[in-house]
């Protein structure tokens, strides 16, 4: 029996979702967020027995399903298909390839990531040696965000300052950058951040300040304070350079994360 979940289900939904952290970083935050109660968000779930099995979150025109085991793959594909302004697909690959045959929407895009999660830094620098690693103060947001935009591969980035400082001050997200001089040259941020989870973004060093080793140690600072605070951590990359980096802070591939737009 699929059926919307409200307030009361909310001890046996995050009893699901909370075993896996990292993987449901986006249904835990938008639950903690949101609730179960608004126009724009809600969370349906699959129960077998009195069992929750699995869950199906739309967040404005997006869904995203999880399951630990078999669900029903029909049920969820009508939701989707009866909401004639769903846009967006995204989860797990495993879960996502079986949704997509029953989709009866024309997609416009596809994309795979690869999802990957640290639960133990692995320091690549003395702690020393992170003394010029600062967390981004208010009045440099806009420093920042001229900084990430000069950076050819971030050039789509949806980053604002409206955004950034809205996720400072609802503490869903926090940046630390390095300087050289008064050049701020690489910044690491998060996304997205949970009472259980974050995601790390916008890991970025300026041209001609590449490969001495500032935007690692950024990663080592952002991930260590994390980590401090009993959260997992995760991110997506498509860049296999970039993901050795990561691998070699302790970050460990965790699966395949799809999108589809509709």
């Amino acid at each position: 029996m699929i059926r919307l979940l409200t307030n009361a289900d909310h001890e046996v939904c995050m009893a699901l979702v909370q075993q896996q952290p990292a993987e449901n970083l986006f249904i835990i935050g938008d639950i903690e967020a949101f609730g179960y109660d608004q126009p724009f968000q809600k969370i349906w779930g699959q129960f077998e027995k009195d069992t929750l099995v699995a869950v199906l979150l739309k967040y404005d025109s997006n869904y995203i399903p999880y399951a630990q085991g078999p669900f029903d793959v029909d049920g969820f594909a009508s939701i989707f298909n009866s909401d004639e302004k769903a846009k967006e697909l995204s989860g797990l690959k495993h879960l996502i390839d079986q949704l997509e045959p029953k989709i009866n929407k024309t997609f416009t895009s596809k994309k795979e990531l690869f999802y990957a999660k640290c639960t133990v830094l692995q320091p690549l620098y003395p702690t020393a040696d992170l003394t010029n690693v600062e967390r981004l103060t208010l009045d440099a947001i806009e420093e920042n965000i001229a900084l990430i935009h000069s950076i050819p591969e971030f050039a789509g980035s949806p980053s604002t300052v409206e955004s950034k400082l809205r996720a400072e001050e609802n503490k869903t997200g926090r940046t630390y950058i390095m300087r050289e001089g008064d050049v701020m040259v690489s910044t690491a941020s998060t996304t997205a951040e949970n009472s259980m989870s974050a995601m790390i973004v916008g890991v970025a060093t300026r041209e001609g300040y590449k490969k001495k080793g500032y935007a690692s140690k950024c990663m080592q600072k952002i991930c260590g304070e994390l980590l401090d605070e009993g959260k997992s951590l995760c991110l997506f990359y498509d860049n296999p350079a970039a993901g050795a980096i990561y691998k070699r802070l302790g970050f460990e591939d965790i699966g395949i994360w799809n999108m589809i737009r509709y």
